[in-house]
């Protein structure tokens, strides 16, 4: 990528800046996909927790941790043309500890070269690993890894992926599949459409989808400290569990499904054709794990 020279002149003064907060940005042309805009907003961390906020009005965003005491939060401009791209807004806001960065739309798409670029603003933040975050886009994926605190991902059409992420985590697709790799704390998602997948040692877990299937692996160690509950309006569930693992264990397959369950249970009753739901106790018993699926076949298997 090539620099025009006002794009270094900018950079180069925005350097010296004394501030908290420094801006830069630069300006490339990406043949028929019209021109993007990097912008860039630098905040000096808080004592504690950070909690930030981020908004755009189309695009992904993705987060990830860092060993530094700031934050870095990027922004791609992305449209037709120089004037396009003046119409994308980056307004932030620091309140009550509270960092916001909001991209916003002040206008409207059109056709450039023949072709139709839709305006869009994709974030990049590098922060540091205990934050508080609230991330929403209305079409886009969300990408978050390495973060401890609580998380609130909001996606209208898009799909979710965390990795190594503790404490609460509130996920919500839309529209998109939705995937956590090892995870530890509470844990809450949702999505109209797409399949979910999850592994980690989750203490309260809640997930729905209203049609998609349900992959979860619960590593060694995790401890339930509420009921957890797995619904699936139409898929199959697959559920691994450790052989440790504690918990009240009822499967509903529906009318049309099946439970095929190798864990070892006492009291067990059901998980047959004609009584399809399955209760039983693993270990020394404890909360409620409710698994449900409207159409499809739940599998209980340990390891």
């Amino acid at each position: 990528m090539r620099l025009s020279p006002a794009a270094v002149r900018r950079a180069s003064a925005v350097s010296l800046l004394p501030s908290a907060l420094l801006v830069a940005s630069c300006t490339l042309q990406v043949d028929d996909e019209g021109h993007v805009e990097r912008e860039e907003k630098r905040f000096t961390a808080p004592g504690g927790s950070v909690q930030l906020r981020l908004y755009t009005f189309d695009g992904a965003v993705e987060v990830r941790s860092w060993d530094r005491p700031d934050i870095l939060v990027q922004v791609d401009k992305r449209g037709e043309n120089r004037d396009a791209l003046s119409k994308i807004e980056v307004r932030t806001e620091e309140k009550d500890g509270v960092i916001t960065v909001d991209a916003r739309n002040t206008g409207r798409g059109g056709f450039g070269f023949g072709l139709y670029v839709s305006p869009s603003a994709k974030i990049i933040a590098s922060v540091p690993r205990e934050t508080n975050l609230v991330v929403r886009t209305p079409d886009g994926d969300i990408a978050v890894e390495r973060l401890t605190g609580r998380l609130e991902l909001h996606t209208t059409d898009g799909s979710i992926r965390t990795v190594e992420t503790s404490g609460e985590l509130l996920a919500e697709s839309g529209d998109g599949s939705i995937r956590i790799e090892e995870c530890a704390g509470r844990v809450e998602a949702r999505t109209e459409d797409g399949t979910f997948q999850l592994s980690g040692t989750p203490t309260s877990l809640r997930v729905r989808t209203s049609d998609g299937s349900i992959v979860l692996r619960i590593r060694s160690g995790a401890i339930m400290d509420d009921d957890w509950m797995i619904a699936t309006g139409d898929g199959s569930v697959t559920l691994e569990l450790p052989a440790a693992f504690a918990a009240q264990i009822e499967a509903d397959p529906g009318s049309d499904g099946r439970v095929r369950s190798d864990l070892k249970l006492t009291n067990a009753v059901g998980g047959t054709r004609q009584a399809r739901v399955l209760t039983g106790t693993m270990g020394e018993g404890g909360r409620r794990l409710l698994v449900k699926t409207g159409d499809g076949t739940i599998r209980l298997v340990h390891y």
